[in-house]
């Protein structure tokens, strides 16, 4: 979607309906500066107002995420070139969000691997040292944590068996064996539980 295109659609359709931008701002209950960051193509209107904000304008949903008035004709072309646009741009945000994730994944086990090393190496042995090597696997699982609920929340598993692509919550992926990326999850179309394999398109 190209947000500058879509924003002058909006300032484009608000002045045919003779209203400014804090007049338009009052009627969605929000601040005109949202609106004029529409308008220059910082930002989208947010999924709870656009609704109404097409109401307002006399457009439909459609033709405010393409940006442009569309002919009934053209209507069935559009609504494909959206969903692709929409999944591209689904799938672009699933890759960012698994990227952090090994980042976080990789940056942790570092510095883990430090702290150990620096621990072993500088702390003399006793009741101090097996404090430090506590902690540090204890701050080590903190991130740990967030990744695994990075990697649940997208794309989803496949069953082994049967194919079918599952999306478990955060607290059974939790309590599911694992060996990488692969989980040992239980699927509700066979039935069986099976190592299920990560992938990121649902």
């Amino acid at each position: 979607m190209n947000q500058i295109k879509i924003g002058k659609f909006i300032a484009d359709c608000r002045k045919q309906v003779n209203l400014t931008q804090m007049q338009l701002a009052e009627k969605l209950g929000i601040t005109d500066k949202a609106v004029s960051k529409w308008e220059r193509g910082i930002a989208m209107p947010d999924t709870s107002i656009m609704l109404e904000l097409c109401d307002i304008l006399h457009i439909s949903v459609n033709e405010l995420l393409c940006g442009e008035k569309i002919s009934m004709e053209n209507n069935n072309q559009k609504n494909e070139e959206l969903m692709l646009a929409m999944a591209k741009e689904l799938e672009k945000k699933s890759k960012t969000v698994w990227t952090s994730m090994w980042a976080i994944m990789i940056v942790s086990m570092t510095a883990l691997l430090a702290g150990i090393f620096t621990v072993a190496f500088l702390v003399p042995e006793g009741p101090l040292m097996a404090v430090l090597m506590i902690a540090l696997c204890v701050v080590f699982l903190i991130p740990c944590f967030y990744a695994v609920r990075l990697e649940v929340s997208v794309g989803a598993y496949k069953c082994k068996k049967c194919g079918t692509e599952i999306v478990p919550t955060y607290k059974e992926a939790m309590m599911a064996l694992h060996r990488g990326f692969t989980r040992h999850l239980y699927c509700p179309t066979c039935g069986k539980r099976t190592w299920c394999k990560k992938v990121l398109k649902k």
